[in-house]
């Protein structure tokens, strides 16, 4: 089948789905990846088609963070949000037999696909159902409010996603000749849903509805031909495990201010560091610190004695999979969510909000990820996620798609 994948938002939110989209080719099928320009390179280099999806995540990012008035902050997004609608629109005109679509773009993945009888399935990489077990990813963290609360707290974060996208859909729906919904679910809410993160990290609460599942993280690909730079191997032969310290697709512009507090926060705690660049620019500098740009994670991670990240989806999973502590520093989004996950099951000490970060908490928070109980603990979680194959899981609902009726 030609099989578009639809998603949105940083290189965390892409990256998986590089991985995903590999093991879809190598089912037999064709593949496509629509996501924003900046990450054409990623997905090509993987094997994958490249659609563009208009829009420049680390330029929204960028303009929220200048805004001076919530009004504002709306306005930016919206017109990010409307481009989104038209590009996936245009991407599902190019030809696709389904749709596999992050949670994100997910109400326009449907309008499309309603729109050019085009099938739909969820693959989610963060929760996305209300339940009584937790409250959903949001502003709130992860912090536990009881079974009523939870419940609360993430059907209001869902009904704030249906007013973000409600606009933009009805204009959409417009445009593609379609009649106004009338669904009485939260918009974006396909069936079936497959969630790429691990059932050990967060298990499927009992009260979602069918078909809702959590299979495993699927994970990056790495580009073809890749082969690790000759100076990190050098560095990483040259003395004990060092630490990562990166923080993804945070903080652009501050990487002279983050270089400063990482390389004084490296010394006081006495370890080797690989500091990665991301979109922050970070660099630091020092004897036995190697400052490098992207690096698989799944290469580099078991060859460190921590990880010190951001704490989105991918780079959690990337860091539960290698079998070394973390040391989270959640900035925005679902990464409060997964950080507060990464110390509950006891692989990670207390996060350290971005807000909050100095270079004497970092260097106390990697003396504290170096424990040995917290390293005896993430070899354990890594053992139990070692047979998970959250990408077989979507393969198995395309093979029942593929041989579906009028097939």
């Amino acid at each position: 089948m030609r099989i578009l994948i639809v998603t949105t938002g940083s290189r965390g939110d892409v990256a998986p789905f590089t991985g995903l989209g590999r093991r879809l080719v190598e089912a037999g099928h064709r593949v496509a990846v629509v996501a924003h320009p900046t990450f054409a390179t990623l997905v090509e280099s993987c094997g994958l088609e490249h659609r563009p999806l208009p829009g420049d995540p680390e330029g929204l990012i960028r303009d929220r963070a200048r805004a001076t008035s919530p009004e504002e902050v709306r306005a930016v997004t919206a017109a990010f949000v409307d481009g989104l609608a038209d590009g996936v629109a245009d991407a599902v005109a190019g030809g696709a037999d389904l749709l596999l679509t992050a949670f994100a773009p997910s109400p326009f993945s449907l309008t499309a696909g309603e729109a050019h009888g085009v099938p739909v399935l969820g693959t989610y990489l963060t929760p996305a159902f209300a339940t009584s077990r937790f409250p959903l990813p949001g502003p709130a963290g992860g912090g536990d409010l009881g079974p009523e609360g939870n419940l609360a707290a993430g059907q209001e974060r869902l009904r704030s996603a249906e007013r973000l996208f409600s606009g933009a859909v009805a204009r959409l729906r417009e445009r593609l000749g379609l009649p106004r919904t009338t669904s009485p679910e939260p918009l974006g809410h396909t069936r079936p849903v497959v969630h790429g993160y691990s059932p050990v990290l967060l298990p499927r609460p009992a009260d979602w509805p069918a078909p809702v599942e959590v299979a495993g993280f699927w994970w990056p690909a790495r580009p073809l031909g890749w082969q690790p730079p000759a100076e990190l191997v050098d560095f990483l032969r040259a003395g004990p495990a060092p630490v990562f310290i990166g923080f993804g697709s945070m903080a652009p512009g501050e990487g002279e201010r983050l270089g400063e507090l990482v390389t004084a926060a490296v010394r006081q705690a006495g370890v080797r560091a690989v500091v990665q660049a991301g979109w922050a620019g970070l660099r630091a500098a020092g004897d036995g610190v190697l400052s490098v740009g992207d690096v698989p994670h799944d290469w580099l991670f078991p060859r460190t004695a921590a990880v010190v990240h951001h704490a989105g989806a991918g780079t959690t999973g990337a860091g539960l999979r290698a079998g070394v502590p973390a040391v989270p520093v959640p900035v925005m989004a679902d990464q409060p969510f997964w950080a507060a996950r990464l110390h509950r099951l006891g692989v990670a000490p207390e996060p350290v909000p971005f807000a909050d970060l100095t270079a004497e908490r970092l260097a106390a928070a990697i003396t504290a990820a170096l424990a040995e109980p917290v390293r005896r603990r993430a070899a354990a979680v890594a053992g139990l996620m070692a047979a998970e194959d959250g990408a077989g899981a979507v393969l198995s609902h395309v093979a029942r798609i593929a041989d579906g009726p009028g097939r």
